[in-house]
């Protein structure tokens, strides 16, 4: 094409024909990529070179076939933050920014100790490190490959990465009592469900299933939260969106938790669950 602007418009029917809902957006995000420019600054571009439309066309076909933009770019945006993401770790959503949104309007000690469970590129540990900066955050996740991204993105932070298994029991024992904040964004899809390409194909499997109806992480992570939490603690739980009443239920057996609270994403599903550490008082489990 001659223009840039055609380009565009050509490589947005091509994937709008691909079943790509975000056809204009990735068009465009995927030009500014090429051109090494923002996407609000693409309008103002000069008429890029030849090399500029061979590598467009290229990642062009590639996001048709449903490669993921962020795999193609690199990078994954998350509230402030632009993540190194690419093939091996699960990429961050938007879905996400409303867990994240609620839990920086608490207020928490200064030096808080935050744990974030099941960290991957370690979006929200990051975003917490950087909303509260004299804060002790530890992120935890078992896969490595994942672990490799939270350790690049985490570079410029105080994060504490640590590999391990999430549903262990009696993980991280010198915590306990201590914590003020565990965040978890685990696998909570159930198992068998539909997905997009995109999801299916490129995201890990491990950081997307959660069992048969999806809690088989989420019960687990609720044990280890409610034995780190100081009385008064707080813990937030993104679930799949037909697991929001099995999430409550899970909190509240365990008998640890009060203020057991469901709450709805930016666009109005059913996303995340909060609740508090109960006081010396409230019944523990025999």
């Amino acid at each position: 094409m001659s223009t840039l602007r055609q380009a565009i418009d050509v490589a947005t029917a091509a994937l709008a024909q691909a079943g790509i809902d975000s056809a204009r957006t990735d068009a465009e995000l995927l030009a500014a990529h090429v051109a090494g420019v923002s996407r609000g600054r693409l309008i103002a571009l000069d008429e890029p070179g030849d090399d500029f439309f061979t590598r467009y066309d290229q990642l062009i076909d590639a996001r048709r076939s449903r490669i993921p933009l962020q795999h193609l770019t690199g990078s994954a945006a998350f509230g402030a933050l632009e993540l190194l993401v690419g093939p091996g770790v699960f990429i961050p959503r938007p879905e996400t920014e409303a867990l994240l949104e609620w839990v920086q309007a608490q207020r928490l000690p200064e030096r808080a100790v935050i744990v974030d469970l099941c960290t991957g590129s370690g979006a929200l540990a990051i975003a917490l490190a950087t909303h509260w900066p004299h804060a002790r955050v530890i992120a935890v996740d078992d896969d490595a490959t994942a672990l490799g991204y939270a350790r690049r993105n985490a570079e410029s932070t105080t994060v504490e990465l640590v590999q391990a298994d999430v549903t262990a029991p009696g993980l991280l024992p010198a915590l306990g009592g201590s914590v003020d904040l565990v965040v978890s964004n685990p696998p909570y899809i159930p198992a068998g469900a539909e997905l997009d390409p995109e999801v299916a194909d490129h995201d890990p499997a491990h950081a997307l299933f959660g069992g048969a109806d999806g809690m088989a992480v989420i019960g687990p992570i609720a044990r280890l939260a409610g034995g780190w939490l100081k009385p008064g603690g707080l813990f937030a739980v993104e679930h799949d969106d037909t697991t929001s009443d099995k999430t409550v239920e899970t909190l509240g057996d365990t008998t640890l938790f009060t203020d057991i609270t469901p709450h709805r994403d930016l666009a109005g599903r059913p996303r995340f669950v909060t609740a508090r550490r109960g006081r010396p008082n409230t019944k523990e489990p025999a």
